[in-house]
């Protein structure tokens, strides 16, 4: 599937709206990330680490953050985030959010999808890294793409 369609068929403004409510429940940061470039045989996780790390998700305060990468015309999608995500939450953590967004997905309900991972790490997250008072939004909610 074309980039182009895969954000027909998306309802952005939900989307945002679900980073936004899951990180009014934590001090995680949680962003969304789609690819027009096809993975050229690289592996998808390796391209989100990348583009992790030139969003600058892993210099949040407290490298909690969760990037949500979805590659429409390779059909393929990964979840990855810091380090003190996977020290506190473990694998189980992103086979959950993974699952979360998988049957979505295949059966081609992207915004569904991809609210369903977010909400699934939003209270994963706000179970190990709560909401604090001087918490601030480190990282912008809207939808990024190449």
């Amino acid at each position: 599937m074309k980039a182009k369609h895969f954000f027909q068929a998306l309802d952005e403004a939900r989307v945002v709206e679900a980073i936004d409510a899951a990180e009014r429940m934590t001090s995680g940061e949680l962003r969304v990330f789609v690819s027009r470039r096809k993975l050229l045989g690289a592996d998808v996780r390796e391209k989100a680490r990348a583009e992790f790390g030139a969003f600058g998700m892993d210099a949040t305060q407290r490298r909690n953050a969760v990037l949500f990468y979805v590659v429409p015309c390779e059909q393929a999608f990964a979840v990855i985030g810091d380090e003190a995500v996977h020290a506190k939450c473990g694998q189980e953590f992103w086979e959950q959010t993974a699952k979360a967004v998988e049957a979505d997905f295949a059966a081609g309900h992207f915004t569904e999808g991809l609210v369903r991972g977010i909400r699934r790490a939003g209270e994963l997250l706000a179970e190990h890294f709560p909401k604090a008072p001087n918490d601030r939004n480190e990282l912008p909610d809207e939808i990024a793409r190449d």
